[in-house]
């Protein structure tokens, strides 16, 4: 799924004054509505057992997010071109931890 997260966006502005940059919580809002589109209905309670953010996204950059794996657990990295911003793990609540 490819987003860009436009320069007006009301999280910007404190998110760094002068340097705007999007908030992880807004990447990890895009990846939600990967899983959601994926599945086909929308996403409950879920856990987040791993997130790493790499590089940051800037206002208006188009980027995407990249699925693995089906319900109830998603691996998935949020890319800008090649570039690796965020990789981590979704698990839907109720469903295990992989050992």
């Amino acid at each position: 799924m490819r987003f860009s997260i436009p320069s007006d966006h009301p999280c910007l502005p404190g998110h760094f004054p002068g340097r705007p940059l999007v908030p992880g919580v807004v990447l990890l809002e895009q990846v939600l509505l990967a899983v959601a589109a994926d599945s086909g209905h929308a996403i409950g309670a879920l856990r987040l057992p791993q997130v790493k953010f790499m590089a940051p996204l800037l206002p208006d950059e188009e980027a995407r997010v990249e699925l693995e794996g089906q319900s109830p657990r998603w691996k998935f990295r949020v890319l800008r071109e090649d570039r690796l911003l965020v990789r981590g793990e979704l698990v839907l609540a109720g469903a295990g931890l992989r050992a």
